[in-house]
């Protein structure tokens, strides 16, 4: 019988029956085949098979103190471990869900002793009985013969694989936001450099000036002058020196541990180097290789199996109960052979005939959920797309800016030292070099700055066409 009973139950665990998930088709892409064309993208080459997911990071940020700042932070950043501890923990969930599809078999022991009076025994004394069993069994395993718990492991699963991609958009993330950082320390340090020579230059020339003064040759208005683009210089110079060490500070947060000053120091925003040929696929190539994009299209199909664990609450739920052993009135006779076999075989349906709308309500919930899910998903391709053709103008655009930024401030700093010699000889006034400094300045400024946005639209432009591995 015990034969029998453990055939029965292994023939149930292997019945496969049908699910009543919807057939998923992927959404067609909202958007457009071909990225957007126009002035700003004549500076693009032509579209390329290649895939940048193909493409890790160490072969793109090429030099080696970028390296060990972004490998740092990937061995060490809380987001990212909290974003891997995840994966894991989705992964422990799926399992749990799956283990519903095979019975669950315990074992159970126990002991009873029970005294009986004599006006109740029935035979004219007071008698105590005992029995004691030894049994194996499965309680309650539904039979899945609708698919509902094979449409919520297919759930789980599905949210698994999301979770994964979810950590794969972190990681890539996090490689951009550690170099932007990086960049921004580089470029805030370039320009506390030429704030301090504009200090040292300004203080000269204040001190030039009182001589003058204190000689007479030259007026208090100049000194005036001179003084005002001094403090002016001092107070940039402090507030850089705040950006600075707030950088710094941003960095540490983004590697997870004190940076190496050595390390980070022994690199320049001039001598950065980054891969300049990023390999550009068609929408549709791009876009559906994105960490974010897979996990968006995963919850989708998560919602989608949903539907089918609602729809399979309206039909009946089978279980079965059952459990063999041994049965005896001596616990030292409970193995002996010729010990009583027990047994028990308990399989009961379920019908829902009348639940409140309940299991409609849940359908209609499950829908809508799968709705909102399309939804996100196209949504999150509509935005994928927007910051893949913003950093592609940006691509097309910034090579000609940083190079007419840089004649410009070739050309005001020629304008600077002719100002400053038709003073020197007397043939103009103070206000005219401080004007040309101001502007030298300015120019300076925005070459830096624009120098630290070319570079950092190609570090973005790695992280929205999906990065590497």
């Amino acid at each position: 019988m015990s034969k029998t009973l453990f055939s029965m139950t292994a023939a149930a665990a292997l019945l496969t029956g049908c699910t009543m998930i919807p057939d998923y088709d992927r959404p067609d892409l909202p958007v457009s085949a071909q990225w957007p064309q126009g002035q700003a993208y004549e500076g693009i080459a032509g579209v390329s098979e290649a895939d940048i997911s193909k493409v890790n990071w160490q072969s793109f940020f090429l030099s080696p103190p970028m390296q060990r700042v972004i490998q740092t932070s990937l061995d060490n950043n809380r987001d990212l471990r909290v974003a891997s501890l995840q994966v894991e923990q989705a992964r422990a969930l799926y399992r749990v869900e799956r283990a519903a599809l095979v019975p669950s078999i315990g074992a159970t022991g126990s002991g009873t002793r029970q005294g009986i009076p004599e006006n109740a025994s029935g035979l004219g004394k007071d008698t105590v009985s005992s029995t004691y069993s030894a049994n194996i069994g499965t309680t309650a395993f539904e039979l899945d013969l609708f698919g509902r718990i094979r449409s919520m492991n297919e759930r789980a699963l599905e949210e698994y694989f999301a979770t994964e991609e979810a950590q794969q958009a972190a990681r890539i993330a996090l490689i951009a936001e550690t170099a932007n950082a990086y960049l921004t320390y580089l470029a805030d340090k370039k320009l506390l450099g030429i704030t301090e020579d504009t200090l040292k230059s300004q203080q000269k020339a204040y001190a030039l000036i009182k001589k003058r003064y204190d000689l007479g040759t030259s007026s208090q208005l100049d000194l005036e002058q001179a003084r005002t683009s001094v403090e002016t210089a001092r107070a940039n110079r402090a507030r850089y020196l705040r950006f600075v060490a707030q950088d710094r500070n941003a960095l540490e947060l983004l590697m997870g541990t004190a940076p190496d000053m050595a390390v980070l120091d022994s690199l320049t925003l001039d001598t950065v180097q980054l891969a300049d040929n990023l390999p550009v696929g068609l929408p549709s190539a791009v876009l559906l290789e994105r960490p974010d994009i897979k996990q968006a299209e995963h919850s989708l199909k998560a919602a989608n199996a949903n539907i089918g664990a609602a729809r399979a609450a309206f039909f009946p739920t089978i279980s079965l109960t059952g459990s063999a052993g041994f049965a005896s009135e001596s616990l030292s006779d409970l193995f002996k052979s010729g010990s009583s076999l027990a047994w028990s075989f308990i399989p009961s349906i379920t019908l829902p005939i009348f639940e409140g709308g309940k299991n409609i309500a849940n359908l209609d919930s499950a829908t809508a959920g799968q709705k909102i899910a399309v939804a996100q998903y196209e949504k999150s391709i509509q935005t994928a797309f927007r910051e893949v053709a913003d950093e592609l103008a940006a691509r097309g655009t910034y090579t000609e800016q940083l190079a007419a930024q840089t004649a410009l401030a070739n050309a005001t700093g020629n304008a600077y030292r002719i100002s400053r010699a038709r003073y020197d000889q007397g043939t103009d006034n103070y206000l005219s070099v401080l004007d040309s400094q101001r502007e030298l300045y300015s120019a300076q400024q925005s070459e830096i700055t624009v120098q630290q946005e070319r570079l950092s639209n190609l570090v973005n432009l790695y992280k929205v066409l999906g990065g590497g591995k």
